[in-house]
C-alpha cells in the first residue's frame, strides 16, 4: 500500500495509505493521483480547472520518491511552464498518478491563491491574529 506524505502550507505533514485499485474516484483528475487522494482524504489541495489540467493551482513539490509517480505527459508539461515557484520537482497534483510511497510539499503559494487574494503576504504563510477579520493587506 503506498503511503502519501503531504506538506501542508504551515508545515505540517498529513500521511495517508491506500490501496491501489480500492480508492473510490472522486471524478477530479486522474484516478489514484494526488487530487484524487486529496478528495477522499480531505486535504484542501486547491484544483481551480476541476482537475482537467487547465490551471496550476494543484502544483505540488515532490520531495522524495519521484520514482514512484507516472511519467509526465506533455500536457503536464506545457501547464507546469506556467506554475508559480516551478522547480525540477514539481508535478501537477491531478495528473501525477501514485504508484509507491511520496513525499509532496505544497508550494508556499500558488497563481490562484494570489490573485483571490489568500489572505497571506507573499512568503508568509501564517496570518496574523489582525489578518483573520478577512481583509487583505499589502
Amino acid at each position: 500500500m503506498p503511503k502519501v506524505t503531504f506538506i501542508l502550507r504551515d508545515g505540517t505533514e498529513k500521511t495517508v495509505e491506500f490501496e491501489h485499485g480500492k480508492l473510490p474516484y472522486q471524478e477530479h483528475g486522474l484516478p489514484e493521483s494526488f487530487l484524487d487522494l486529496a478528495m477522499n482524504f480531505d486535504i484542501p489541495l486547491e484544483h481551480a480547472c476541476g482537475g482537467s489540467c487547465a490551471c496550476t493551482t494543484c502544483h505540488l513539490i515532490i520531495k522524495q520518491g519521484m520514482q514512484n509517480l507516472s511519467d509526465m505527459e506533455d500536457n503536464e508539461a506545457d501547464r507546469l511552464d506556467t506554475a508559480w515557484d516551478l522547480t525540477t520537482s514539481s508535478r501537477l497534483g491531478c495528473q501525477a498518478v501514485i504508484k509507491g510511497d511520496v513525499v509532496a510539499q505544497f508550494p508556499m503559494y500558488t497563481r490562484n491563491y494570489v490573485q483571490e487574494g489568500g489572505g497571506i503576504q507573499l512568503g508568509n504563510p501564517n496570518p496574523s491574529a489582525s489578518d483573520k477579520d478577512g481583509e487583505v493587506r499589502p
